[in-house]
């Protein structure tokens, strides 16, 4: 995305790093842990795979995001939250406590259309807890690497 140079103000800067209308959604579906591009694509509903693509990428250059290629055939790539999107789980929590109490949510519409309630809405049955905000001292570990495995086919 491209930034324009504003007025210099913080805020600004952060409203162009996040201002569009997926970017906190694709860091909700990341709190919860790391997720294939299908899980985003699944729980982002009505987002197309274009623009998840593309705010992703995005989202990745600006280093909110971590993209990790495990290889293999088909590709296994997965999207974790890096430490500065981290920083933005207090202000996912503020969303969410300002939009139940503003009550923006339709949550019976979302039922019908998507066939169950959020994470974070008050029918859900299984309450979601507020958004964890890791220590600065503890670090998500990254797991090791995965094996190269030989899929090819041997045709006789």
């Amino acid at each position: 995305m491209k930034r324009r140079d504003l007025d210099g103000c913080p805020i600004t800067g952060a409203l162009q790093m996040l201002g569009n209308k997926w970017s906190m959604l694709i860091i909700r579906e990341l709190a919860s842990g790391p997720k294939r591009t299908m899980e985003l694509l699944n729980g982002l509903f009505p987002i197309s795979s274009r623009t998840l693509v593309d705010r992703l990428r995005d989202m990745e250059n600006d280093r909110m995001i971590v993209r990790r290629d495990f290889g293999g055939n088909p590709g296994h790539i997965e999207y974790s939250l890096a430490e500065r999107g981290m920083l933005l789980l207090p202000l996912l929590e503020s969303l969410r406590e300002v939009g139940i109490a503003l009550e923006c949510n339709q949550c019976e519409d979302r039922k019908r259309r998507v066939g169950s309630y959020c994470e974070p809405c008050p029918k859900n049955p299984v309450q979601a807890e507020p958004f964890a905000v890791p220590s600065p001292e503890v670090r998500p570990v990254e797991p090791p690497p995965r094996r190269r495995q030989d899929d090819s086919i041997v045709l006789l």
